[in-house]
């Protein structure tokens, strides 16, 4: 018993030994298949390629912002540095009274 597909085959390749252009049909379909395919190939690369050099393009875009943000904090932490030495200079009692006063708070909290 023969099944469909061999069936199938004998049929194709009968029609095809007698019938030269549907041999040359078959053979064009083929190449097309593999133009087609190859074409394929081809975008997928070229995708994957973009989406690499997207990436490595965002990441060295945050690389730099992140940069100039660490730059801008350690200026403003360097002013406020300087700030509070500056009132330290030309407040010492107050500063000292201001520190007790702290200390004694958190004293008193961490006793409970």
């Amino acid at each position: 018993m023969a099944t469909a597909t061999s069936k199938v085959r004998k049929i194709v390749d009968d029609a095809s030994d007698t019938n030269p252009d549907l041999q040359a049909q078959v053979a064009a379909l083929k190449e097309d298949i593999a133009n087609i395919a190859a074409t394929l190939a081809k975008i997928g690369k070229n995708t994957a390629k973009d989406a690499t050099r997207s990436a490595a393009s965002s990441y060295e875009t945050a690389k730099v912002r992140s940069e100039e943000a660490l730059d801008d904090i350690r200026l403003q932490a360097r002013e406020l540095e300087d700030q509070l030495a500056q009132t330290v200079r030309e407040n010492p009692l107050t500063t000292i009274a201001v520190a007790a006063g702290v200390g004694f708070l958190l004293a008193l909290i961490a006793r409970r």
